[in-house]
């Protein structure tokens, strides 16, 4: 891990298109800017687990959501009531 040490103010670069400024600080803790291009997603981190949790869970689908279930729900449709 890199640690570096910034004033308000001062800024970051990564890869020519990612730019990170320390805006402020107070206490314990920093106010940072980030500009980046749209194409790259910047989270928090508890955002960025809660979106890879629920990814892990949507392709844990349960086995009743499989081919065959599609095509005999297709073939068997209910009826109305």
């Amino acid at each position: 891990m890199l640690v570096l040490t910034r004033k308000t103010g001062q800024k970051l670069i990564i890869a020519d298109n990612i730019e990170i400024t320390i805006l402020e600080t107070k206490g314990d803790s920093v106010k940072i800017g980030i500009q980046a291009p749209r194409d790259v997603s910047v989270y928090r981190e508890e955002i960025y687990a809660e979106i890879k949790k629920a990814n892990e869970q949507a392709t844990s689908a349960p086995s009743s959501l499989n081919l065959e279930g599609i095509l005999s729900f297709l073939d068997n449709p209910p009826k109305p009531d």
